[in-house]
């Protein structure tokens, strides 16, 4: 979940990214991110859960209900539910709705695509995790916006070093997703991940090489490209929860939480649950156990 609208500041207005006070950086012992993993991979489960059902037909608050029944089976608790008024376990977020989408009764169609932002708290830490859903066949131009925006999360994770900075990761992203003639979302960021859902660093997935947050042994951030088809541009909606393109184009958004360990990144979450439910090959055949390279 993405900071920068929780000011609620309306229908049709900018989101403001410096409404969120985030708190100083905590790096965490090896010890602190086994608890991190566990938490990670119940929103990872639980995600696999939701992908079996993702189809014409279904609704988000169905979507919305399973998952919280998930994340409660593996002993921990919803992390966005009441966060902020927060009112559900799930972000859903349809075609041009960016972020927080409020899940609702509207049935899925053909051709839409659905962000899916979960989070969960066990062992005291937050897991914060998403996947965009085709919802069955969708254009080639929709499916074109999918695969670069989760090439940008993981170029942005390569990017994940002691020494490096989060400018670093910022440009990787925005390079991949401006070279394809994205927009990239500047409004909201990813973050550093704990015992709260937020904590410092802010992540953009723009910027500078160079610049920004100098990242060290032990941080775990949330990195979560958010890439529109169209502009880069984003408004909130009516419920005052919802970002969306202000152009009325589709959005896509991919999210992993990811540890520096011995200087490189490790991946905590996996969408190899979402993929066994779709029945397709992982095209980065990233296991969750596994640093990237």
């Amino acid at each position: 979940m993405a900071p920068g609208t929780w000011a609620n500041p309306g229908p049709q207005q900018p989101v403001l990214l410096s409404f969120y006070a985030f708190m100083a950086i905590i790096t965490k012992t090896r010890e602190q991110i086994e608890l991190m993993r566990e938490s990670a991979q119940v929103v990872s489960r639980t995600l696999g859960e939701v992908a079996k059902l993702i189809r014409p037909g279904i609704t988000p608050l169905e979507l919305d209900r399973v998952a919280e029944t998930c994340i409660r089976d593996q002993g921990a608790v919803p992390g966005f539910l009441g966060y902020g008024g927060f009112p559900n376990t799930l972000c859903t977020s349809v075609n041009e709705q960016v972020v927080h989408g409020i899940p609702t009764n509207r049935p899925l169609q053909e051709g839409d695509i659905i962000a899916v932002d979960c989070g969960a708290i066990k062992n005291g830490y937050f897991g914060d995790h998403a996947f965009t859903f085709a919802v069955g066949e969708v254009s080639a131009q929709v499916q074109q916006l999918l695969k670069v925006t989760l090439e940008c999360l993981y170029l942005g994770i390569a990017e994940i070093r002691t020494g490096n900075f989060t400018g670093d990761v910022g440009f990787a992203v925005q390079l991949h997703a401006e070279r394809n003639g994205y927009g990239v979302v500047r409004e909201l960021v990813g973050h550093g991940l704990g015992t709260s859902l937020h904590e410092d660093p802010e992540l953009p997935n723009y910027g500078r090489r160079g610049k920004g947050t100098r990242l060290q042994e032990g941080m775990v951030l949330a990195i979560e490209p958010m890439i529109n088809l169209g502009s880069r541009n984003v408004v909130t909606l009516n419920d005052g929860w919802t970002v969306a393109t202000k152009d009325g184009r589709p959005s896509a958004h991919f999210e992993h939480d990811v540890a520096i360990i011995d200087g490189r990144p490790e991946i905590l979450s996996t969408f190899r649950h979402v993929y066994d439910a779709l029945g397709i090959e992982d095209p980065f055949q990233q296991s969750a156990h596994q640093p990237v390279s």
